[in-house]
C-alpha cells in the first residue's frame, strides 16, 4: 500500500504570509492539531502544530546566571498568560512554525511511513507529488489501513 492509497486528500493548510490567527481558527473549526504551511505554488515550506503554539504561550522560566562576584536574572516572561495568547494572534505563522518539514512522496510504502511516524515521533506527514502538497497521513490513517482487513 502506498501513501496515495491512504492519504487524506482534503488538506487544511495555511499560507506562509498568514497570521497565527488563521491557524488557531482552523484548529478550532476543524478540530485539528497541525497544519502544513505552503507557498503560492502549494509547496510545503513549514509545519505548525499545537506544540508550537504551546511553546509560545506557555510559561517561560527565569534563568539565573551567577558567580561569586556577579549574579544576573533573565526574566522568562514579561507578559501575563492572557497577554501572550493575545499577542500571538497577529504574528506571522513562519515566526513559530517548524521549517524542517518531514514529508513523504505519494509513492512511499506504508511500511516506511509507519517507520517515519514512529521513529521521528510525529503525528502527521504531508504527502507530496513532484514537490507539491497533495495529501496528509496521520498515525491513525496508518493504523486503520494496516489493521482493518485482519480485525
Amino acid at each position: 500500500m502506498k501513501a496515495k492509497d491512504i492519504m487524506v486528500r482534503q488538506v487544511f493548510k495555511v499560507k506562509e504570509d498568514d497570521p497565527v490567527r488563521s491557524v488557531i481558527e482552523k484548529f478550532i473549526k476543524y478540530r485539528i492539531s497541525g497544519l502544513p504551511v505552503v507557498n503560492d505554488r502549494n509547496e510545503v515550506v513549514a509545519y505548525i502544530s499545537d506544540g508550537d503554539i504551546m511553546r509560545y504561550i506557555g510559561k517561560h522560566e527565569d534563568h539565573v546566571f551567577g558567580s561569586f562576584i556577579f549574579t544576573a536574572v533573565i526574566k522568562g516572561d514579561f507578559e501575563e498568560f492572557h497577554e501572550r495568547v493575545q499577542s500571538l494572534l497577529p504574528i506571522n505563522v513562519m515566526k513559530i512554525a517548524q521549517k524542517k518539514v518531514i514529508a513523504v512522496d505519494a509513492e512511499e510504502d506504508i511500511e516506511q511511513i509507519a517507520a517515519i511516524l514512529g521513529k521521528k515521533r510525529i503525528k502527521k506527514l504531508p504527502v507530496l507529488q513532484r514537490g507539491v502538497l497533495v495529501g496528509i497521513i496521520s498515525r491513525g490513517d496508518v493504523i486503520r489501513h494496516s489493521f482493518q482487513s485482519i480485525l
